[in-house]
């Protein structure tokens, strides 16, 4: 079995990417990070990333766990995981063939998420997200995309359209 971790910033494509090639791929299964609670999640990422940024503070036993699940039921050809730091978790890195990385553009990505996260938000709470971006969540965000794009088995453009990085994503894993 095949593991790829496709990997992007907030809102540059991962779950969009993962779903899609699930779909495409035979015998494919998918895990998503945002589906687990794990011990030691980062709360204050401004503080995180004035500490080194050390991604091996969140606990991934959960995410092994179902991992190895998968891998012994034997029913698949590929495992996708929607999953945002590649190889740098010392926890899930021995199982991966091949990461992915979605570069989607830090505009590109914070529209994206304003406009998924905050339909319903007043024009106030949408400012302070602003605000927080530039004061705490770029450095953040441009950290990610600097470790983990060079981290990384292959980089795609995630100002593409969809499609294409989709395509382009499938012919990357089906040459892992």
């Amino acid at each position: 079995m095949n593991i790829i971790a496709i990997s992007a910033v907030t809102a540059g494509g991962k779950t969009t990417v993962t779903k899609a090639l699930q779909k495409r791929l035979p015998k494919a299964a998918a895990l998503y990070f945002d589906d687990y609670t794990f011990e030691g999640e980062v709360e204050d990422y401004g503080k995180w990333i004035s500490e080194g940024a050390d991604v091996n503070v969140w606990d991934l036993t959960p995410l092994r766990a179902d991992i190895e699940r998968i891998i012994r039921s034997g029913a698949y050809d590929f495992l996708l995981l929607d999953y945002p730091f590649a190889y740098e978790h010392r926890m899930i890195n021995a199982y991966l063939n091949c990461c992915i990385f979605i570069d989607t553009p830090l505009d590109i990505a914070m529209a994206r998420r304003v406009l998924r996260d905050m339909q319903d938000a007043s024009a106030d709470a949408i400012r302070e997200e602003m605000q927080t971006y530039l004061n705490i969540a770029r450095t953040a965000y441009v950290h990610m995309v600097n470790s983990q794009r060079t981290g990384s088995d292959h980089v795609i453009d995630g100002a593409m359209p969809l499609n294409e990085v989709i395509r382009e994503a499938e012919a990357v894993i089906l040459h892992c």
